[in-house]
């Protein structure tokens, strides 16, 4: 027997082995996907971090759709962001202060935050030689990597105490930016043959300011305060998302915490979590290609209901950016982003984009509620509009991932955090019930 042929007879019996009657989740009252019938997650844990509100529950049981709102440490985002933007200043480094602390920093205390940022924000040279080594094409990979060898560089990578804990916390928050472009440029100049450059951070940036510095040095104030924005409504959503729960199931076997931000740093990188903003800037594109008048409703409906009966675009049946896990009538950093955004389209002289854009979020909402005819409340979610201030700042799509990572990065330090010191700290190892009925005898290879 070839090995080619034992490996396509091995992946045959995947077809078999993973075969699961559906109906036997309802009948041992398994929670598929840690979620309940109703939609709602399983109830797995505490925490004071971050809190994702779309529904309320009614007396008797079932779900009442609200308005979304998103608390960092009890404060409201919406306050701290529209706070951030009446002063017109910077506000992910405060955010980030926050999440850590529990608690908004003075101004000093903010300065000296600040500062401490900065001077962490260069790499070691090991960590620099090996970027740029690395002719990988997907960044994420090469940011678990980098994360993963920073281990071998720390003077002190298993200490789990509480210093050690908030002096990795903040080394990584600093470093992801710097990996995160160097990596870029690095596959720019391999992949794209395009000139190597390597700048170092400087002290007077924030740190959304020094991203940009170090990716492409050409950005405007507008484009840098949009980067701020987008990273502050993406540092955290909760324990429950996928990949913060990643990084709370590792670091509950108190293993460095090196290997679990590279364990949620995988997650993240799925197209059902952190890649969907690559799905709605692709669709966005198909759109204006393939809808001729851009404010015709009628027009835009047609082609909206041929996606969800999966006759157009890529048959998934999926308007990408609309609809959300929590969120019902609306995802409140989507309506956060799309304040700025429209002032940043202004400046990009994008308007007719930017417009087509609105115009299918109002009407997607429509059509899906049209089609379903299920009852369900959808609206858009923060990636509706992400991809497209991503390209309107000239951020290449291979680092669309990766700046969500650059931005979670806060909530799964806090989250670590929080999971490692709980007074009640338990390795999490939730249970499966197996369902083979058959107990076959186990018979000698030499009677196979």
């Amino acid at each position: 027997m070839k090995k080619e042929y034992l490996t396509y007879k091995l992946a045959e019996t995947i077809k078999s082995t993973s075969k699961i009657d559906n109906s036997l989740f309802h009948k041992f009252g398994v929670k598929r996907g840690l979620r309940n019938e109703d939609g709602t997650g399983v109830l797995v844990g505490l925490t004071k971090i971050g809190n994702v509100v779309g529904y309320e529950r009614n007396e008797d049981g079932t779900l009442k759709p609200i308005p979304g709102k998103l608390f960092y440490r009890g404060y409201d985002v919406e306050d701290i962001v529209h706070g951030v933007i009446e002063q017109k200043r910077f506000g992910f480094e405060e955010v980030a202060y926050l999440l850590l602390s529990g608690s908004l920093p003075d101004k000093e205390e903010l300065q000296q935050f600040k500062e401490l940022i900065y001077e962490n924000m260069p790499l070691t040279h090991e960590t620099t030689m090996s970027i740029l080594q690395l002719r990988g094409t997907n960044i994420m990979n090469t940011l678990a990597r980098s994360i993963l060898g920073m281990y071998n560089f720390d003077e002190n990578p298993d200490d789990l105490s509480r210093d050690n804990q908030m002096r990795q916390s903040i080394s990584l928050i600093s470093r992801f930016p710097t990996v995160i472009a160097y990596a870029y440029n690095v596959l720019r100049h391999h992949n794209k043959e395009r000139s190597l450059h390597i700048r170092h951070p400087h002290d007077k940036l924030s740190l959304a300011e020094n991203f940009l510095h170090m990716l492409k040095r050409d950005y405007t104030e507008l484009d840098a305060r949009m980067l701020d924005l987008l990273l502050i409504l993406q540092a955290e959503h909760g324990g429950g998302n996928n990949s913060t729960f990643t990084v709370r199931v590792t670091s509950s076997t108190m293993t460095d915490i090196y290997s679990s931000i590279a364990a949620g740093i995988g997650s993240l990188k799925g197209p059902l979590h952190g890649g969907a903003n690559i799905q709605v800037v692709d669709m966005f594109n198909h759109l204006k290609e393939n809808i001729k008048n851009w404010k015709n409703v009628d027009e835009i409906d047609r082609y909206l209901t041929r996606i969800l009966k999966k006759e157009a675009y890529n048959k998934t049946g999926l308007i990408y950016g609309i609809g959300h896990a929590v969120y019902t009538i609306s995802d409140p950093r989507a309506l956060l982003l799309h304040e700025l955004a429209n002032e940043l389209a202004k400046e990009k002289g994008r308007c007719d984009e930017f417009e087509f854009l609105e115009l299918l979020e109002e009407r997607a909402v429509e059509v899906f509620a049209k089609v379903k005819n299920n009852g369900k409340h959808v609206s858009s979610n923060v990636d509706f509009y992400t991809g497209f201030v991503y390209d309107m700042i000239g951020l290449p799509k291979e680092i669309y991932t990766p700046l969500f990572a650059m931005a979670r990065i806060v909530g799964w330090t806090a989250h670590r955090n929080e999971e490692i010191n709980f007074s009640g700290k338990r390795i999490i190892r939730p249970a499966y019930r197996n369902i083979i009925e058959e107990k076959p005898p186990y018979i000698p290879i030499e009677n196979r």
